[in-house]
């Protein structure tokens, strides 16, 4: 793995929604031209799968690399697991934004929301919980209820959201997940769950052209590796990785 966030973390992944207002043509002729165009495009992605509610092309994830683009009724998602490098992690993005409206009809009127996530996965094997308490809560009052005698900590995660412009179009989420309980807080079920660390940037419709998807999903990728960079990985990701590698030391 090439990219230098793919270097910090076990697994790091690119994913992007496009939300509609309207729901999405269903038709077979529709959906098969357009995951054709796709496989075409990326040929180790030649799985296509059904699952509730939802249609999706995929990779071999047997591979540590692996892509999937996948349509609700009316979203459409893409994601690209451990790439080599950012520009091939955004590829196959903005090859779906470039086909998608030709193929389904979207309207620039229709876009609700266009989102862009940068994914950290960190392997964990101590309580997850515990790990997220001690790396951001250890001095604050926060913390102070972490120890309250005779309980124990269930769920721990946080999550900040940011607007990035003044009408508030364009927003950023700090996000970490924990994976460590049961519905009576036991971990055993989760052993083999990651901690991940999840930035998420959004920007709200309604756009003038449907070719400003691109444009729109370039900047949001400007903005994220800036975020990234700056503030999630100083701020969020590294404080995390001390508390795993000192728990396993």
């Amino acid at each position: 793995m090439a990219t230098s966030f793919g270097a910090l973390c076990n697994d790091f992944y690119v994913n992007q929604k496009l939300m509609l207002k309207m729901d999405l043509p269903s038709d077979r002729e529709t959906i098969l031209h357009l995951f054709d165009r796709v496989r075409k495009a990326q040929p180790s992605m030649n799985r296509f799968r059904r699952y509730e509610g939802e249609l999706a092309l995929e990779s071999s994830r047997k591979e540590p690399e692996y892509r999937w683009l996948a349509m609700r009724h009316n979203n459409i998602r893409t994601g690209h697991v451990n790439p080599d490098s950012m520009t091939d992690g955004y590829l196959l993005h903005r090859q779906v934004l470039e086909a998608a409206p030709f193929h389904l009809t979207i309207s620039p009127l229709d876009v609700d929301y266009l989102e862009l996530l940068f994914g950290f996965d960190l392997e964990c094997a101590a309580n997850h919980d515990e790990v997220v308490s001690d790396a951001f809560y250890a001095d604050s009052p926060l913390g102070e209820l972490t120890r309250i005698r005779d309980t124990k900590t269930l769920d721990i995660q946080p999550i900040l959201g940011v607007s990035l412009s003044d009408k508030g179009e364009m927003q950023a989420y700090f996000e970490v997940k924990t994976r460590r309980r049961d519905r009576r807080g036991g971990s055993k079920r989760y052993r083999d769950e990651p901690i991940s660390v999840l930035l998420t940037l959004r920007r709200y419709g309604p756009i003038d052209r449907i070719e400003d998807l691109v444009t729109t999903f370039d900047e949001l990728t400007r903005r994220a590796e800036q975020l990234a960079t700056e503030a999630l990985v100083p701020h969020v990701l590294t404080p995390i990785a001390r508390q795993i590698t000192s728990r396993s030391a």
